[in-house]
């Protein structure tokens, strides 16, 4: 499926205290909010990791929220790259990796 104009995907990787703290359930409810697709896991390194899909205007509301995440999570930082479009219906949580 090739990315429009309109149409985005990107990879996330969340540091910080971000594991243990709700950030993947909650990520998943505030995609499923905004209408975006992929999905979300943690890493063995303490990280979290999400590839997000969707209208340009939702993914980026993901993101800005990624910065923040749920109450108790403290995030440092995200790094977010470009990624080739995703094909996910709806946004689900992964197992670790």
């Amino acid at each position: 499926m090739a990315e429009s104009a309109a149409s985005i995907t990107r990879h996330l990787r969340i540091h910080g205290l971000v594991q243990g703290v709700y950030y993947r359930k909650s990520m998943t409810e505030a995609a499923r909010r905004l209408g975006v697709q992929g999905w979300v896991r943690n890493r063995q390194d303490g990280t979290v990791e999400a590839l997000a899909s969707g209208a340009a205007p939702a993914v980026q509301a993901l993101i800005d929220w990624a910065h923040e995440g749920p109450p108790a999570a403290r995030v440092e930082r995200v790094e977010v790259a470009e990624a080739p479009a995703c094909d996910a219906q709806g946004f689900e949580q992964r197992e670790t990796v």
